[in-house]
């Protein structure tokens, strides 16, 4: 059609298929805007899961750790009390030796001629004695008779007295000289353990009784061992205010008891009881120097070993308790994270105390109904929804 009628037609036909295909645009536009609506609401992540437990309660006491050093409860150097030359070492380096077991030899040979000199001297002495009571027996006869004088009864006398002294003399001498020969067999004098001996067998040593003597070995005693260790000046004011109150008693009258843990240790392996306070503080540093005594049965303890003591210091008391593992550190606060009762996370500051049993004390911050998280602290966030799972308490107890 080429008349002017047709020519309007066909631009009537083509302007309805263009609004025709805008308008199915615009439909497909919204239906897909209303299928995106639902998709993002089902994408929306749950509340993660963490495991909550209510603190323990139970009652516990303080424990406060100090460094210490053990030392030896006798510590003895063995000399020579007599010269001479050594003849045997009768012990093994480092053995554990008990008192009155041999250690030394000397030559006992000039010791045992003395002896045999100072019994000839007795004997001698002895005789004389028998010899001035002869004497004075018959002049007490003869001075009946005025035979003799009383002057030579008199002399008579103060011989046989003389007589009784120098026999005195010469067994002194024979006992000096016996026991010069007991001390060129050199013992123990306590049980322990002794050093590698410094004086081999051919060698010549000086015995002496005022400390030049040469030194042969030395022994320590093992069993029970001191344990040496020094208390702040603060730590000590507590004690004296827990003594006061009657809440702890004092050291220094009773056995208050320790826990010993050795290097290297998790856990305290010996227990032993304070036996000793110093009656002064150490101007230089300000600490108590304080001791304690501990078994060492199994003698794996040697002098100058270092130890951790842990010392009784409080009086028992109700406490709060959660594991280590439930805290956390914000900047300079200790927090714990708290679900609350809308399943909402809140962080809790707390003020801890010390381990007792593997769970730490919570002095100030908790309640025993609040429910604190022990696991999945990273999943959580302050203010938002968490899917909380009771922990299961083992047989001991313990969240």
């Amino acid at each position: 059609m080429s008349g002017p009628d047709g020519s309007r037609q066909l631009i009537k036909s083509h302007d309805f298929v263009q609004v025709s295909a805008i308008a199915g645009l615009l439909a497909a536009a919204f239906a897909l805007s209303g299928c995106d609506k639902p998709a993002s609401q089902a994408a929306a992540p749950p509340a993660p899961p963490v495991t909550v437990a209510q603190p323990v309660k139970r009652t516990v006491t303080d424990w406060d750790e100090f460094t210490g050093r053990f030392e030896a409860v006798e510590e003895v150097q063995v000399r020579p009390r007599v010269g001479g030359f050594v003849n045997s070492v009768e012990f093994q380096d480092g053995a554990i030796v008990r008192q009155g077991d041999l250690l030394y030899v000397i030559d006992p040979r000039p010791f045992e001629a003395v002896a045999t000199q100072a019994e000839g001297q007795l004997s001698d002495a002895r005789a004389r004695v028998e010899l001035a009571k002869r004497e004075l027996d018959r002049g007490l006869n003869l001075v009946q008779t005025s035979a003799v004088s009383e002057q030579v009864v008199d002399q008579r006398r103060q011989a046989l007295q003389a007589a009784h002294a120098a026999e005195m003399q010469a067994e002194g001498a024979l006992k000096a000289a016996k026991l010069n020969i007991e001390f060129t067999h050199v013992a123990a004098p306590l049980t322990g353990r002794v050093s590698r001996h410094l004086v081999s067998p051919g060698n010549l040593v000086q015995g002496s009784d005022t400390g030049t003597s040469t030194l042969l070995t030395s022994i320590v005693a093992l069993d029970p061992i001191y344990i040496y260790f020094d208390m702040d000046e603060a730590t000590f004011i507590k004690y004296s205010k827990l003594w006061f109150e009657g809440r702890r008693p004092s050291s220094r009258d009773t056995a208050n008891p320790v826990q010993v843990a050795l290097a290297g240790e998790t856990k305290p392996s010996h227990e032993g009881t304070v036996n000793f306070l110093d009656n002064r503080l150490d101007v230089s540093t300000g600490t108590l120097r304080s001791r304690a005594v501990v078994k060492n049965t199994d003698l794996s303890i040697l002098p100058g070993q270092f130890g951790r003591v842990r010392l009784i210091g409080s009086a028992p008391y109700e406490a709060l308790l959660i594991p280590d593992v439930a805290i956390a550190t914000d900047q300079s606060r200790k927090i714990v994270f708290v679900v609350k009762a809308d399943d909402t996370v809140e962080a809790r500051p707390v003020v801890l105390g010390p381990l007792d049993d593997g769970l730490r004390v919570i002095r100030e911050g908790l309640k025993p109904d609040d429910r604190v998280i022990v696991n999945g602290i990273q999943r959580a966030r302050v203010g938002a929804k968490v899917a909380p799972q009771t922990a299961q308490a083992p047989a001991g107890g313990k969240p």
